[in-house]
C-alpha cells in the first residue's frame, strides 16, 4: 500500500492568526528535542438534496462544466507542530517533541463558521496525498471550510528521530494509536490558535489513511463529526480476510478486460518457470530483461514478486485518465497493459513491455534490475522503495496484517505462499519483533463497527482493495457506497471530464452527508450553549 512520492517544490509561506503563535513553525524540528450501488434513491431516504453544496450560509453554487478538469488552487502552506514523540509513555521520552509537517488551506474558509477537513495522512510524503485528493479542495470551496492535511510520523519530512528514524531500534514510536493521539492533539491545537474551537471537524482519508479517517471516528467522536473512509481495508488489516482475495480480484480486472490477456500471463509464468527448471537462465533474462542472470530459486522468486507487483499497482491505479500519483501511467493502464502483453510474440517479452508501463514509464531503464525496483517485504503487495517503505515495513510486522497469498489456482500468478509463520520469522529477522495479528481487531473492531457512526466507506469495484473493507451499509449513518469503474480512492480526486457517472453521484452523497453532519454538531452545541 505503499505511495510513490512526488518531486513537486512548494513554497512554505508563513500562516495562521500571527506570526507568534506558540507550537507551529515554519521550518522542521529535526530530531527529537524538549519541550452504495443506490446513491440517489439513499439520498432521498435520508431526505438530502443531491446537489452536494453547502455552507454555513446555505447552499453555494456548483462549479460550472467548463471548470472539470481544471485544479482548484488551495494555496497550501507547509508548516511544522511540535508533537510529543510519545503519547502514553510519561517516563521514557518526557515531553520531547518532533516536528510533524502539515500543509494548511484557510482560501475557502468561513472564520467562525466553516467546518474543518482534516486529512489523516498515510504512508508517505504528505504534499502526493494533497496533490492527488482535489475531491477535498473542491469539498472545501463549496462548504466553506479550513483544509488541512497532516503528515503520519515517521513518514515524508515527519522524521521522529532525523535521518536515524526509520533504523532498526528507532521505530518503537510508530503504531496506529500513535499517528492517531498526533492527530487529535493537532488538530486541538489548530481549534485553539486559529480561535475555532468549535468548528465541526470532519475527517477524511484513503487506503491505510482511509483506515485512519474511520479510527478517528471511532476513537475520538468528541473530536470529529464524520468520517470519509476511501478504499479502506479495515476489515482485511484486522487478519479477518480471505488471504487470497487481493490477487484474486487483481486477476479479476485483468479478466474483465480480456480473458486472452490473463491466460497470456499464466503461460508468461509458466514458460519461466519451464526455462528456470531447465537451466536457461540467461534466456529468461534476455527475454524478460533483468539487469542480472537469475542463478538461484530466490531469484525465480524475487522476478516473479517483481513482476505480481505490476499487476498490483495497474489493478490500483486503473484510471480513466493519466496520472502521477504512484507513477506516471496513462489512462485505462489495465487495458494497455494488456495490449502490451498481448502484442509481443513471445509471452515472456509481452510480460517484460506491460512491467515497463511500472518499472519503466520514463524509457530509461535498460533493464529491469529486479531487487533495486522491487524490495520484498511483510507487504506482499509492495511496501516501494526508501525510508517510507521502511517505515511501511515495520507497520506491516507489528499491527497491520497484510498476509496476501498467490496460489495460480483463484489467481493467474504462481503459487507464492505468505503465511503468518512466514511473516513473524521475516519480522523477527528484519525488525527483531514479532507481529501480533489480533491487535488491530481488538483495537479498532475490524468489521464489528455497530457501535460507530457517521462514516462513509466506499470503495471502486476495480481495486482490489474493496474486498478488504466495508461493503455493505451497517446502520443508518455507517453508510458503504460502492463505485462501478472506480479504482482505488477514486472519489477522492478532484473532478475530471472522464469520470465515470458513479463517482459523480459518490460525491454528491457524500458532500451530502458530510453537510448533514457538520449542521448536526453545530446544533448540537448550541443545545448544549443553551443548556
Amino acid at each position: 500500500m505503499a505511495t510513490i512520492s512526488m518531486g513537486t517544490e512548494h513554497v512554505q509561506e508563513p500562516w495562521g492568526p500571527g506570526d507568534n503563535e506558540p507550537s507551529m513553525s515554519p521550518e522542521p524540528g529535526g530530531p527529537a528535542r524538549p519541550g452504495v450501488a443506490a446513491p440517489l434513491l439513499l439520498l432521498a431516504l435520508l431526505g438530502l438534496g443531491t446537489g452536494g453544496r453547502c455552507g454555513p450560509g446555505g447552499p453555494r453554487p456548483t462549479r460550472p462544466p467548463a471548470a472539470l478538469g481544471r485544479p482548484v488552487d488551495p494555496g497550501f502552506r507547509e508548516r511544522y507542530f511540535d508533537q510529543l514523540l510519545d503519547h502514553f509513555n510519561f517516563e521514557s521520552f518526557g515531553n520531547k517533541t518532533f516536528g510533524q509537517r502539515l500543509l494548511v488551506s484557510d482560501r475557502f474558509w468561513r472564520r467562525g463558521d466553516g467546518p474543518i477537513f482534516f486529512y489523516t495522512g498515510n504512508e508517505g510524503d504528505v504534499w502526493a496525498f494533497a496533490n492527488n485528493s482535489g475531491f477535498l479542495v473542491e469539498l472545501a470551496e463549496q462548504q466553506q471550510a479550513l483544509l488541512v492535511f497532516a503528515e503520519h510520523r515517521y513518514y515524508g519530512k515527519s522524521l521522529p528521530f532525523g535521518p536515524r528514524s526509520t533504523q532498526r531500534g528507532h521505530l518503537q514510536l510508530l503504531t496506529v494509536e500513535q499517528a492517531l493521539a498526533d492527530y487529535a492533539v493537532l488538530l486541538q491545537a489548530l481549534r485553539r490558535e486559529l480561535g475555532a474551537r468549535d468548528a465541526p471537524a470532519v475527517a477524511f482519508g484513503g487506503s491505510y489513511g482511509g483506515m485512519l479517517s474511520a479510527y478517528m471516528r471511532m476513537k475520538f467522536p468528541h473530536l470529529v463529526a464524520g468520517a470519509l473512509a476511501a478504499s479502506a481495508p479495515v476489515v482485511a488489516v484486522a487478519g479477518l480476510g480471505d488471504p487470497y482475495q487481493f490477487f484474486r480480484d487483481v486477476t479479476a480486472d485483468f479478466y474483465g478486460q480480456s480473458p486472452k490477456c490473463v491466460q497470456g500471463v499464466r503461460d508468461a509464468f509458466r514458460e519461466i518457470q519451464d526455462l528456470f527448471l531447465q537451466g536457461a537462465y540467461d534466456r529468461i533474462s534476455q527475454a524478460f530483461g533483468t539487469c542480472q542472470p537469475l542463478s538461484s530459486p530466490e531469484d525465480l522468486t524475487q522476478l516473479f514478486v517483481f513482476a505480481r507487483n505490476a499487476f498490483t499497482m495497474l489493478a490500483m491505479m486503473d484510471y480513466p485518465y493519466p496520472t502521477d500519483f504512484m507513477g506516471h501511467l496513462p489512462a485505462n493502464p489495465v487495458k494497455v497493459g494488456c495490449e502490451r502483453l498481448l502484442g509481443e510474440a513471445q509471452r515472456i517479452t509481452g510480460l517484460r513491455a506491460l512491467a515497463g508501463l511500472v518499472y519503466n514509464s520514463s524509457g530509461t531503464e535498460g533493464c529491469y534490475d529486479i531487487y533495486r525496483l522491487y524490495r520484498s517485504c511483510a507487504d506482499p503487495t509492495g511496501c516501494g522503495t526508501g525510508s517510507d517503505a521502511k517505515a511501511w515495513d515495520y507497520q506491516a510486522c507489528t499491527e497491520i496484517n497484510l498476509t496476501f497469498n498467490t496460489n495460480n489456482v483463484s489467481d493467474m500468478f504462481p503459487a507464492l505462499p505468505f503465511t503468518e509463520a512466514l511473516r513473524q520469522q521475516y519480522c523477527l529477522d528484519t525488525w527483531g519483533v514479532w507481529p501480533r495479528p489480533d491487535w488491530l481487531q481488538t483495537s479498532f473492531w475490524g468489521g464489528d463497527l455497530k457501535a460507530a457512526s457517521n462514516i462513509i466507506f466506499s470503495n471502486g469495484d476495480l481495486d482490489p482493495w474493496a474486498g478488504g473493507g466495508i461493503q455493505r451499509n451497517l446502520s443508518s449513518s455507517v453508510i458503504a457506497v460502492t463505485i462501478q469503474g472506480g479504482a482505488h480512492h477514486l472519489d477522492l480526486r478532484a473532478s475530471h471530464p472522464a469520470d465515470p457517472a458513479s463517482v459523480v453521484e459518490a460525491r454528491k452523497l457524500e458532500a451530502s452527508l458530510i453537510c448533514e453532519w457538520v449542521k448536526a454538531a453545530r446544533q448540537e452545541q448550541r443545545l448544549a450553549q443553551r443548556g
